[in-house]
């Protein structure tokens, strides 16, 4: 997934830990790709590939595919399944008329600036071609940032590394994507509470590590234990197992 506005750019991704405490994430994409509805034949831009799982997909319908993202080790992992992945920034975008149909996948919410990645976006596509993405949206994970956040003030840390993200209203996405030339054919903001397979700690280790990191090793863990302790009562059922609380904005466009 792509990574780079501050304070979101100082994430990082390992293929190895995305793959035990987040495969979930490409798992539950085949919906946004059904919205894409790929064919043989066409050019295709996967704007925030991570190791290319359902870049795949979307080369097995016969399109001629390209992914970017900014992680060197989740393109490693990409080009490992024969992706044609290329290392890109997703607010600088330079394809030129390219591609049939921009594809993004649980990527644009990290790209904070979204003016310049719909202009690059824009600039990718042929004429009257479709951009379909699926990613963050408002209230998304809002439990889990405030407990981030209360972890940052009763230990002194940075509450802004606790919800770097972009999760915006389809109001608010509907009026960027027109102002970028864009006609919306589908928007839906979609609550959709998602179980983690290794608990709130993988979460937070895969997605907001660089949270923790802030602090010292003995104040990392009693920041932890505070983050964890809070969401233990509303995340966490009898048995155990931890769901997030997702909030996913869905969309189909094309260039009007």
């Amino acid at each position: 997934m792509t990574e780079t506005a501050a304070p979101a750019s100082q994430q990082t991704w390992n293929a190895e830990g995305y793959e035990k405490n987040a495969r979930f994430v490409s798992d539950l994409g085949a919906e946004a790709l059904a919205w894409l509805a790929p064919k043989a034949g066409e050019r295709i831009l996967d704007l925030g590939c991570g190791d290319g799982a359902l870049t795949a997909i979307i080369v097995g319908s016969g399109a001629e595919v390209v992914g970017v993202d900014a992680s060197e080790n989740l393109l490693s992992a990409a080009k490992a399944r024969g992706i044609d992945a290329r290392r890109a920034d997703g607010h600088a975008l330079t394809f030129d008329r390219e591609f049939d149909a921009v594809f993004s996948n649980a990527a644009l919410h990290w790209m904070t600036e979204p003016e310049r990645v719909l202009q690059g976006v824009a600039r990718s596509l042929t004429p009257g071609g479709r951009f379909v993405a699926e990613f963050g949206g408002h209230g998304n994970v809002a439990a889990v940032i405030t407990a981030m956040r209360s972890a940052a003030f009763a230990f002194n840390g940075d509450a802004a590394l606790a919800g770097p993200w972009f999760f915006p209203t389809p109001a608010e996405y509907s009026d960027l994507l027109r102002a970028h030339g864009f006609a919306v054919d589908r928007i839906e903001l979609r609550p959709r509470p998602t179980p983690l397979p290794t608990g709130m700690e993988g979460w937070l280790g895969t997605f907001r590590k660089v949270f923790f990191d802030q602090f010292d090793e003995t104040t990392k863990k009693a920041a932890l234990n505070h983050a964890v302790g809070l969401l233990q009562h509303s995340l966490c059922d009898k048995s155990g197992q931890w769901t997030a609380d997702y909030v996913r904005l869905r969309v189909a466009a094309h260039l009007a």
